[in-house]
This record gives C-alpha cells, sequence and structure tokens, in this order.
C-alpha cells in the first residue's frame, strides 16, 4: 500500500452541546482530510477521509467520493437526519469499550441510507483496504472480526420490558450514554431509510461478554423502511430486533460469531427472504426470544435459506427461548450436522407451542449424515410440559428439490455473493 497523504489536517471543526459520559475528554467534530491515493492497490479511486466523532447536529450528507472514518461514537440525535448516498464507504476505527467505533441514530433521528444493487453502501473497518469506487478490498475476509463496532438505529415504538418499564438502554451502548434509550408508544415510528448496505468485520467489545451487533435495532418502528441488509463477519449477532415492529426484507448474515438473526423482547414485524449462512465459529441462525414483560408481540419469519457448517463442531438451526411468541415458514435448511437441533428452549416456550402463540409452517431440511427422521432435528428441552407433534411440519429433501426457502437472486449484490464466492 502506497503511503497517505495529509493535505489537510483541520478542515472544519464543529464543537456540540453535549459530551459522551462514559468520557472526560468533550467531544468535537473533526473533518480531516487525507488522501488515500490507492485504497491498498486494489484498483479503488483516491479520494479524502473525512474523520468523524460525536454528535452530528444538523442535517448531513455523505456522499461517495469521501470515505467518512468513525471515531468512537457518532450520534444522530433527535430531528436531524443523516443521508448516505448510493456507493458511500464509511470506515469504524479500531477500539474496545468506551473507544469502540459506532454509528447510533438515536430515538426521533434519521437515517436515509438508500443504496442500490450497483452501488451498496457499505460499513467496515479502517483495516479494509477498499477505496472509493469499489465494493470489496482485498485484505479481510470472513473470519475477521471485531475490527470496529456497528450500525445501531433506536426508536419509539413498544418493547416488552421486564418490570413494563416503557424505555430501556440498548446493549452495546454504556448505561449513561443517554442516546442509548430505546422504546416507546409509537408503532409506526420512523427512523429512515435502510436499503442495500453491507455492513463487514464489526462487533467490538465495550465489556465482558458484550459486544456490539453487526445491526442492531432497538424499538424501531413500523415507518421505517429496512430492504436489503447484508452483515459479514461479526463478533456477535448478525442483526438483532430488540421490540419493535419494524419490517425487514432481503437479508444476508455471514460467518457471525453467534447468532445471525435475532429477536427479543416481543419484537412484532416482519422478516421475509432471509439467507443465513453459518460460519466456524457462528452459533445459531435464528434466536429467538419473547416478551419480558407484559406486552406481548408476536414476530412473522418467513422464506429464509439457512446453511449450516458441518465441518466443524458450532452451528445450529434454531433456539426458540423465553416465552417467544410468533410464526417460522417456509424455512429450507442444508449443511448441518447431525448434533444440529431446532429447539424448544424451556417450559414457557413449550406452553407458548402448546397454545398456539408459537406456530410453525413449511421446514425443508436436506437431512445431515447419520440422520434418518427429519422429526428428530426438532427437541423439546422444557422440564416438565410436553408438547406433541413439533417437527410434523419438517419435511426432508434433497438439495434441488425444496420448494420453500429465499429468494436467493434477490440478494446476489451482495459482498457474500460476489468477492465472498458463495454464489447465490
Amino acid at each position: 500500500m502506497k503511503k497517505l497523504l495529509l493535505i489537510a489536517l483541520t478542515v472544519s471543526t464543529l464543537v456540540f452541546t453535549g459530551c459522551f459520559k462514559d468520557d472526560d475528554t468533550p467531544i468535537i467534530i473533526e473533518e480531516t482530510t487525507i488522501i488515500n491515493n490507492d485504497g491498498g492497490g486494489n484498483g479503488g479511486e483516491d479520494c479524502p477521509v473525512i474523520a468523524v466523532t460525536g454528535f452530528i447536529n444538523e442535517d448531513t450528507t455523505w456522499t461517495p467520493d469521501n470515505i467518512y472514518q468513525l471515531n468512537q461514537k457518532v450520534v444522530v440525535p433527535d430531528g436531524v437526519t443523516l443521508t448516505i448516498n448510493p456507493g458511500t464507504i464509511i470506515k469504524g476505527s479500531s477500539g474496545t469499550g468506551s473507544l469502540a467505533s459506532a454509528l447510533i441514530i438515536a430515538r426521533g433521528g434519521s437515517i436515509n441510507a438508500q443504496g442500490t444493487a450497483q452501488q451498496p453502501i457499505i460499513f467496515t473497518s479502517t483495516s479494509d483496504n477498499i477505496s472509493c469506487g469499489q465494493t470489496a478490498g482485498t485484505n479481510l475476509g470472513e473470519n475477521d472480526r471485531g475490527l470496529w463496532g456497528g450500525l445501531i438505529v433506536l426508536g419509539y415504538a413498544p418493547c416488552s420490558f421486564s418490570g413494563d418499564i416503557e424505555t430501556a438502554q440498548i446493549e452495546g451502548i454504556p448505561a449513561d450514554d443517554t442516546f442509548g434509550q430505546y422504546g416507546g408508544t409509537v408503532a409506526d415510528d420512523d427512523s429512515g431509510f435502510l436499503r442495500y448496505i453491507s455492513i463487514r468485520h464489526g462487533g467490538a467489545l465495550i465489556g465482558e461478554g458484550n459486544e456490539i451487533n453487526g445491526l442492531t435495532l432497538g424499538g424501531v418502528g413500523s415507518g421505517t423502511v429496512i430492504d436489503n441488509i447484508e452483515v459479514v463477519a461479526n463478533v456477535d449477532d448478525g442483526i438483532e430486533f430488540f421490540g419493535g415492529s419494524v419490517n425487514a426484507s432481503n437479508l444476508l448474515v455471514w460467518a457471525q460469531g453467534d447468532d445471525a438473526l435475532d429477536i427479543d423482547q416481543a419484537y412484532s414485524g416482519l422478516i421475509d427472504n432471509a439467507v443465513v449462512v453459518l460460519g466456524d465459529v457462528s452459533d445459531h441462525a435464528f434466536e429467538i426470544d419473547g416478551p419480558e414483560g407484559t406486552l406481548n408481540g408476536a414476530f412473522t419469519l418467513q422464506n429464509a435459506t439457512i446453511i449450516g457448517n458441518s465441518v466443524t463442531s458450532n452451528g445450529e438451526y434454531a433456539d426458540y427461548r423465553s416465552n417467544a411468541q410468533g410464526h417460522t415458514a417456509n424455512i429450507f435448511a442444508y449443511d448441518f450436522k447431525d448434533s444440529s437441533d431446532v429447539e424448544l428452549d424451556n417450559d414457557g416456550v413449550a406452553t407458548n407451542y402448546n397454545n398456539g402463540d408459537l406456530t410453525f409452517g413449511t421446514w425443508e431440511i436436506v437431512l445431515p449424515t447419520g440422520v434418518t427422521n427429519v422429526g428428530d432435528i426438532f427437541k423439546n428441552n422444557a422440564e416438565t410440559v410436553t408438547v406433541t407433534g413439533f417437527g410434523d411440519f419438517a419435511t426432508a429433501v434433497t438439495q434441488g428439490s425444496q420448494t420453500v426457502g429465499a429468494n436467493t437472486s434477490e440478494l446476489s449484490w451482495t459482498y457474500a455473493n460476489t468477492a465472498g464466492g458463495l454464489g447465490f
């Protein structure tokens, strides 16, 4: 890689009125222009790097002729819109704890990030040698995780919290940072648009066992549009839905460190057309939790293809836990191990299954070597509650004969399909 040429140290400096409570240093927004001569020698255009830290206190547009570098947390607060134009690259700096980088759309803030299949908006690490005009670098892969934080969107939509409180602090943000609050009473709350977004190499650690998800959605309402989202190589979950009612379509998660699609706190939206490809250290394709308080809410998860990892000891189909409520249907699964399962985790979720609060439509599964009965994949781990018919909705198929699952052609634009070589 050629050396970076610094041509202007501080183009503009904007002081905002608040500061992050987990850091005694006052926070400013600095726009520093750096010329990236060749993006690592892989054909990218020279372009400035704009370093951003802190609150964005007025409507702002990021454009593809720059790279935007997130240094620690960058917050879009109430009343402000951040527009990100197609093809723009955003890079997060390394750091853990209070120094972890993330873009946070706070409650009342808005993001208008609408890429295209030809020009997706890319969130990645400063270690990635991708440059302007490119959709992939050459030096990082699906096992490069935790190099920055992630993208967090927070809204005013209802969530089911323990103790029936109305709002809570999102995981991944220290408790003293009030911009991390989410939840409320506005089911159709509008946080903006996320379309054709690729999020790569994130999941920085902020505390013991507490990493940032690739895309975190906390109390996001149905007025928000989320379509064509990819998360690659995140340490924690790929996409996590904490309550809210936002619908999300055309999702892809590849090689996450924990769960690919995670549902919590009475999320009540629709997830439609999703692909999960487990990596060497991935846990579940789906982890589904339910309400924590008295407010109930039922999700719908449909038209998904989940691909296991049969060569390591890791990787499960799905875990339904903690009072999960909702409907899962039209799932195609293959390349899992004989020990992988779909489980009802406890008495509460088994009771919900018996009562019809947790339901299943068609699953088609390519049986792993050593499994002869598709029903054996479905386990009831409740201590005292028995169930009947769990797994009767599943059919064994051969690969290529499936009739359900994702329309993978909708995700042909993704890094996983192109540079990652998954071949949708």
